[in-house]
């Protein structure tokens, strides 16, 4: 039996943020997390401040993805994005890569790691890059 990879669904981050924005961008995240463990990548290559308000969008979104036993993922998050998540200890309950490829990448090498150790029954999912 082949093993198919889950969905995983790529998200533009906007350049700035405000309490509008991030409920907007919240209920249109709510599409691609809504599914049972849900692989989401948040492009943040547009992002020009990364301050509370962006923190804290950002932990809605894992927070919505681990109740449905999924993960997030930040790709391309700029220097002082980067030193802004450190400041505030958010960088260790992410993982960030560099361009959203790799995050992409990173989903399907850990289905590839369960297969290889748990067999092909570890499931059967389906890999597509949705971009937004």
């Amino acid at each position: 039996m082949a093993l198919r990879m889950r969905t995983v669904s790529v998200k533009q981050l906007p350049e700035t943020m405000n309490g509008q924005q991030s409920r907007a961008f919240l209920r249109e995240l709510e599409g691609f997390v809504s599914r049972q463990r849900p692989c989401v990548v948040l492009d943040c290559s547009r992002v020009r401040q990364m301050d509370r308000s962006a923190i804290h969008l950002l932990l809605c979104c894992l927070e919505e993805a681990m109740k449905r036993n999924g993960d997030v993922r930040l790709a391309a998050v700029p220097p002082h994005g980067r030193w802004v998540l450190e400041r505030f200890g958010v960088d260790r309950l992410f993982s960030i890569f560099h361009t959203n490829q790799d995050a992409i990448d990173s989903f399907r090498q850990r289905a590839l790691y369960a297969q290889w150790h748990f067999g092909a029954s570890a499931g059967s999912h389906e890999v597509s890059q949705n971009a937004a």
